[in-house]
């Protein structure tokens, strides 16, 4: 084992435990970064682990609610999708640094600071979010096989299992095959949505006017619904485990200098990666709002439903099949990020380690059983279902995840120099705020249905 693989030490501050295991061992500091190279260059090496990140923001999960919200009100949400992505960036950058600056992902450092109970409390209901999530991206998966290939929603539930040999795969390739294979998929939505936008032909006077607030968004019972279901459903807590973990896989500098350089390239790459994550998401509302609200299908909320009416209202079949195919990436994409934050979680909290190919198949027939069972009783209506429920329970974890986040990065116990300034500690723990009254808000809405 080299020095870079091996427990490494660490200063105590703020922390019981003087050591850690590193953060997905097989790539810590697997990928080198230049010394003597031009800032872009070295700005090129941290790029990969902020789209992998970003690919959290656009899975399937997210899709029904883009889709209600343009079919109902044109575009009149696109600022909450904007506010959903500003509050991304702010979150993920502290990701980030918490991973560069401490060498422990988010699960290591609640494992570190918090007592057993609470850890085991904190790693359960992560597990839950991760399998939610799972659950979100098989149906999502599911469904664009049926839509495009005909394949019933059962069989295409149980395909999805085989993403687990196209996971290893990768892995065994190297890191950097599995961030340009995510990064390929990210392109292939962003073409298709791209040429969905073209088909759609949206006012852009219209679209620029949706990025600008109105009060009718609070004062509108239902839009005020759907703009929190958004912003709710945006921010995925998995995503910070994973990117507190995936930023360690670069080989900078372990000094002040050498951390400030990381935290800056690391900060810009999520940054951009999630503005790329806000073009998809608005453009799947601004696409609804273009084919549906304006035609009079303001009902439109399933994504089977969608695809069907995009060719008549567009007048082309491409409509339809552009779109089938930037789900079935998207629900593809999700799963392999999904498969990291699950063995982040699992060896942060509980520092267990099992095989790759165990840990996915063990999360795979978590989502999968519900979803074969649901689907071969109450078809595409109980997908449907599961996939609003399978929202509601990443809501109800995210809290969990955001306030340790905060907390650790706020606290000059734990973090030293780097330690949130205090403005933007404040912008920090408002947005967290702001999420966990939301997401309560969320949860009690669709329980109360």
């Amino acid at each position: 084992m080299n020095q870079d693989t091996a427990v490494t030490p660490a200063e105590p501050q703020g922390w019981r435990r003087a050591g850690r295991r590193p953060s997905l061992p097989e790539a810590y500091r697997s990928l080198k970064i230049p010394k003597h190279a031009s800032r872009f260059r070295k700005f090129l090496a941290f790029v990969g682990p902020g789209y992998m990140v970003a690919v959290g923001y656009m899975d399937p999960g997210n899709w029904a609610t883009d889709i209600a919200g343009g079919s109902q009100f044109g575009y009149a949400l696109l600022s909450v999708i904007l506010l959903s992505n500003l509050m991304a960036v702010v979150l993920q950058a502290l990701a980030g640094k918490l991973g560069i600056v401490t060498g422990r992902d988010l699960a290591q450092a609640c494992r570190d600071h918090y007592s057993k109970p609470v850890n085991y409390a904190l790693w359960f209901l992560c597990e839950l979010a991760i399998a939610a999530c799972d659950l979100a991206e098989v149906i999502g998966a599911a469904i664009a096989l049926n839509l495009l290939f005909g394949i019933p929603l059962v069989y295409g539930v149980i395909l999805t299992a085989i993403d687990v040999l196209l996971i290893l795969f990768l892995q065994n390739k190297g890191f950097r095959y599995l961030e340009s294979f995510v990064i390929a998929l990210i392109c292939v939505i962003a073409l298709c949505f791209g040429a969905e936008l073209f088909l759609s032909q949206p006012a852009i006077g219209e679209v620029m006017k949706g990025f600008v607030p109105t009060q009718e968004i609070v004062t509108d019972p239902s839009m005020l619904y759907i703009a929190i279901a958004i912003l709710g459903a945006t921010v995925m807590p998995h995503n910070l485990y994973l990117h507190s973990s995936i930023v360690q896989t670069r080989q900078f500098d372990q000094t002040e200098t050498g951390k400030r350089q990381a935290i800056r390239f690391a900060t810009l790459d999520s940054t951009i990666a999630l503005f790329f994550a806000l073009f998809i998401n608005a453009a799947i509302l601004i696409v609804a709002g273009a084919a549906f609200h304006t035609t009079g299908h303001a009902e439109v909320e399933d994504i089977g439903e969608a695809y069907h009416l995009l060719a008549p209202l567009l007048g082309t079949g491409l409509a339809s099949v552009l779109f089938g195919v930037a789900l079935l990436a998207s629900g593809q994409n999700s799963t392999l990020t999904g498969t990291l934050a699950g063995q982040i979680v699992m060896e942060g909290f509980l520092n267990l380690r099992m095989p790759a190919w165990l840990r996915r198949l063990i999360t795979r027939l978590i989502a999968i059983v519900p979803a074969v069972i649901v689907t071969a009783l109450y078809g595409e209506k109980g997908t449907t279902d599961l996939l609003i429920l399978s929202q509601v329970i990443l809501s109800l974890q995210l809290s969990f995840a955001v306030v340790p986040l905060v907390q650790f990065t706020s606290s000059k116990k734990k973090m030293g120099a780097f330690a949130n300034r205090p403005w933007l500690a404040a912008v920090a723990w408002t947005i967290t705020v702001l999420i966990v009254a939301l997401n309560g808000y969320l949860l009690v809405e669709t329980i109360l249905g």
